[in-house]
């Protein structure tokens, strides 16, 4: 199992850590049995994830990645992603709830980290929504 005390890692080393992790997520979530266009689309969103946000944006590596997941869906994701709305801030949670269930099998997290995700995905989806809500009332009113 890998030790979470190292929190920043080389910028160079993260992005290989993610390629291998993100070519064994897509495996995981193909032999669960999931289609070609799910296993894509949550893919995709822990790509963005990894290399947008935690390797450029936080220098962090994908297994300590967990507890900036409410900063990236009620924060960054909203104001960054020309694409966001509520429905992708909903399937983005989706995708960082069975990646993080993926790391966790594979022993690279504790479960307490999923749990612990799971818990915040929860009590702050409602709080997520309405700043995207706000952000693009804020938005719409510009034009």
């Amino acid at each position: 199992m890998s030790s979470n005390k190292e929190i920043q890692s080389d910028p160079g080393q993260i992005e290989k850590d993610n390629e291998r992790l993100l070519s064994a997520f897509e495996q995981w979530l193909g032999d669960a049995g999931l289609s070609d266009a799910t296993v894509d689309r949550h893919v995709t969103n822990i790509s963005f994830f990894l290399e947008h946000f935690l390797q450029y944006y936080e220098a962090v590596n994908a297994r300590n990645g967990a507890e900036y997941v409410a900063e990236f869906l009620g924060d960054w994701f909203i104001r960054k992603a020309m694409w966001s709305s509520e429905s992708s801030i909903k399937g983005n949670a989706a995708s960082l709830k069975k990646f993080y269930a993926f790391l966790a099998e594979r022993g690279e997290v504790e479960q307490h980290v999923v749990k612990d995700l799971n818990q915040t995905i929860k009590a702050g989806m409602p709080i997520w929504l309405e700043s995207m809500r706000r952000y693009m009332d804020v938005e719409d009113d510009d034009w």
